[in-house]
């Protein structure tokens, strides 16, 4: 519908101008509504916030209580620096693009996910979203029934979180919209890419049964819930979906390239699935490998020594970053996906010092720091080798180039081929609302 929508408005514009609308026209105006339409999204999403300065935009001249023990490497693309913890994805640094300069108003890990992902800015500090986030919009707008595989896949070995993080998500679209949620780790025994199954045979009874508890159960919610389980059965049961899980099928050395840790497999599963049709996977490097405090990238001084969790994950998150961006142009991938990479804010640039809750001796520390936030995109038929904005001297808030999160939503919708000026989707007033109040998408990521 939305592309639809776009191509219409295209289609009148281009008859007006010029007296009409030629066959070579209408035949390009047909393979860019095709291409629009076959585009996909992944998002991986460091729950917690990246520290921008220890990452992606390092601070070499600045005051040593500021630019942190990392020094900074040279990369594939000219004019890019990042930080010597990241020496693979410095070396294809010419396939993907950073944006140093997005800021934001909130600062904790409720409303932040809020306001990067849903564009509003909300006090509301409940991990529970008040309004749909973009890719469950998506969702909804490119919702198609019957399909073998669910469209919107999200996977995660941290909580239950189904999506990228429990603040966001459909809100009042309905839980129907929500990510089909993959919560395993991908190397367990007995599952496949992280899904608990059964090889005793018995799926057909387990379904009825299972579907009898969920209607005295759940009532009125049961539809929605069979729906999920009706999914999760099928991607078990049936051959075309169970493939896209089925990581036996990747040569070793592949995966091994991806790191054999549950987000290096994540990251493989993530190709597969879009290589399969899903248009929307988001991973949540999370859990137990991430080091830190509570197992995410919130790296306190009173949580956990920020210098040294950044070197325990680092190996890991370049490595399946790196393996991913260049598998996707490798399999030629890389003008239908847009790869996206971030948490929702950074961390504050002047380093901070407390004694730890579990060590007990005085360790640094970085907090939350929204005012200033880089991404890496990757993919999307735009150039590689960018550096979109800046921040100043310290990485305490953007001197050049400042993104606003309704503009990194605009780029989002704009690869999906939504039209965002356009569309609206219903809301519990009665008055259906637009999906992009304001923001434009940001024009160096365009294809």
């Amino acid at each position: 519908m939305a592309s639809l929508t776009m191509h219409r408005r295209t289609f009148l514009k281009a008859s007006l101008a010029g007296g009409g609308l030629t066959l070579p026209g209408l035949l390009q105006l047909r393979a860019e509504s095709r291409r629009r339409a076959d585009t996909a999204v992944i998002l991986l999403y460091c729950h917690g916030g990246i520290s921008h300065i220890d990452t992606w935009d390092p601070k070499p001249d600045a005051p040593e209580e500021y630019r942190g023990p990392f020094r900074p490497i040279r990369t594939r693309a000219t004019g890019m620096l990042i930080s010597e913890l990241l020496p693979r994805q410095a070396a294809i640094a010419d396939k993907f693009s950073l944006l140093r300069s997005l800021s934001h108003q909130a600062s904790c890990h409720a409303n932040g996910p809020k306001r990067l992902f849903s564009g509003h800015f909300t006090a509301n500090q409940e991990f529970r979203p008040q309004d749909p986030d973009c890719l469950s919009i998506a969702n909804y707008l490119r919702w198609r029934p019957g399909r073998a595989i669910p469209n919107y896949i999200g996977m995660t070995t941290y909580g239950l979180e189904p999506g990228p993080v429990s603040a966001i998500g459909p809100a009042y679209l309905g839980s129907k919209y929500a990510p089909f949620a993959i919560l395993g780790d991908p190397n367990q025994a007995g599952t496949v890419g992280g899904l608990p199954v059964s090889t005793d045979g018995r799926l057909d009874a387990r379904r009825a049964l299972l579907g009898e508890f969920d209607r005295a159960r759940l009532g009125a919610n049961a539809a929605v819930m069979g729906e999920f389980q009706q999914q999760a059965l099928d991607i078990l049961s049936r051959p075309d979906a169970s493939r896209a899980f089925d990581l036996g099928r990747e040569p070793a050395a592949v995966r091994d390239r991806y790191g054999r840790t549950a987000w290096g497999q994540q990251c493989l599963i993530a190709r597969r699935l879009v290589e399969a049709g899903v248009d929307l996977v988001t991973v949540t490097l999370c859990g137990r490998e991430a080091g830190g405090a509570g197992n995410n990238w919130d790296d306190h001084a009173v949580n956990c020594h920020i210098f040294d969790a950044l070197k325990k994950r680092s190996e890991n998150f370049d490595r399946c970053v790196s393996a991913l961006i260049s598998d996707l142009f490798e399999r030629g991938l890389n003008e239908r996906v847009l790869l996206i990479v971030t948490g929702e804010f950074g961390h504050t640039p002047s380093i901070s010092r407390a004694v730890g809750t579990i060590e007990r001796v005085e360790q640094p520390g970085r907090d939350h720091w929204p005012q200033a936030m880089s991404i890496l995109f990757a993919g999307g038929g735009a150039a590689g080798g960018q550096v979109i904005g800046a921040t100043n001297e310290r990485g305490e808030h953007p001197v050049r180039r400042q993104v606003d999160p309704w503009d990194f939503i605009a780029t989002v919708y704009r690869h999906l081929g939504i039209d965002a000026k356009a569309m609206m989707i219903p809301h519990p007033t009665g008055r259906p609302v637009p999906i992009l109040p304001e923001g434009e998408p940001i024009h160096e990521l365009l294809s």
